[in-house]
């Protein structure tokens, strides 16, 4: 299988791009963060000034009840749009913060690409691609949400932090030069197999920094005198319905990601679990998930307990990438993905 080298470098200059975009739009969401004066959605505070003012009038004209609602209903309807409100700084920061995110993710799916033509193959063939891969899936699914919630572009910031962390241990520690994968590897279960696992990973990824920012936000409205700066956050019970959400997707993802494993196991070493010690935190983390599910929907077991469960998940996950890859030695070692 013959590798294009050039290539191969076009798509290591495309990544170190993405991480360097990735970084500025940080840096744009983290000062929008710091600029926000109160809590709550400035958009939606804006939202409701119109109708505020027709209430207001209903009230001069005399009006009560029903027609005081409909007063101030049509006055909404004859306001201004919210598009053409002046825009605050931290807005603008905010925004150029996502705007940054999405070029970021354009070149960072580009940099997947290009090393898969390079390759000749899937480009999710050892630790640095595979890595790579669940950064950019955490940030396609970041933008997803965004799209549906733009209210929550202030968490920004904390989303892409364990991006730019990871990506940054992927292009330093974890990088390998583009070459074909080990014979063991060359299975269409790679493309089925791996892609589930990546795609879940992603997923969980944000699903853990919601989690991680919903316990430091109840700390807070327990005791408004600590971590103040949780405050500009969304509340708690937001947080913990995005947690909830992508856990919920993302779950029957790594179950699919879990039982081809076990699938490829048999074709490649003649049997479906071994306990080898990926097989087994992979295992792990299916659990505690399940059992986030659960407790989620348990009354008694909502809220911090159930938080602090997809936590301890999301970092038997960040366990399972690093240290089983990198220092436990099993079936797996060789490739740093499965």
């Amino acid at each position: 299988m013959v590798v294009d080298a050039e290539l191969g470098q076009f798509g290591d200059l495309l990544f170190n791009s993405a991480l360097a975009i990735y970084v500025f739009a940080m840096i744009m969401h983290a000062v929008e963060h710091a600029l926000l004066r109160r809590t709550g959605s400035e958009d939606e505070e804006q939202a409701r000034v119109p109708v505020a003012v027709g209430t207001a009038r209903a009230e001069e004209a005399g009006l009560s009840g029903e027609g005081a609602a409909v007063a101030a209903d049509l006055d909404a309807r004859d306001a201004e749009p919210p598009a053409r409100r002046p825009r605050s700084r931290a807005e603008r920061f905010g925004r150029t913060g996502v705007s940054l995110t999405v070029l970021g993710a354009a070149l960072h799916l580009a940099m997947l690409v290009v090393r898969g033509f390079a390759a000749q193959r899937v480009p999710w063939g050892n630790m640095y691609e595979f890595t790579a891969a669940i950064c950019l899936v955490a940030v396609v699914a970041w933008l997803v949400v965004l799209r549906r919630r733009p209210e929550l572009r202030r968490l920004g910031a904390f989303v892409l932090l364990p991006v730019v962390i990871l990506m940054f241990l992927a292009g330093t520690v974890l990088y390998t030069q583009t070459a074909p994968v080990v014979p063991a590897l060359r299975s269409y279960w790679l493309a089925i197999h791996v892609s589930a696992a990546v795609i879940a990973s992603g997923i969980l990824l944000l699903a853990g920094v919601a989690s991680v920012l919903y316990l430091l936000r109840r700390v807070h409205e327990n005791d408004p005198s600590k971590l103040t700066w949780t405050s500009r956050l969304p509340s708690a019970d937001v947080l913990d319905r995005v947690a909830y959400r992508a856990t919920a997707i993302a779950f029957p993802i790594w179950t699919f990601a879990v039982i081809t494993g076990a699938i490829w196991a048999e074709a490649a070493w003649g049997r479906y679990w071994g306990w080898d010690p990926k097989e087994t935190t992979a295992f792990i983390a299916w659990i505690v998930y399940a059992c986030y599910l659960h407790a989620r929907s348990t009354a008694g077991w909502r809220g911090p307990r159930a938080a602090t469960i997809n936590v301890v998940g999301f970092a038997v996950m960040v366990f399972n990438l690093f240290f089983i890859n990198l220092v436990v030695t099993g079936l797996h070692s060789y490739a740093g993905v499965g």
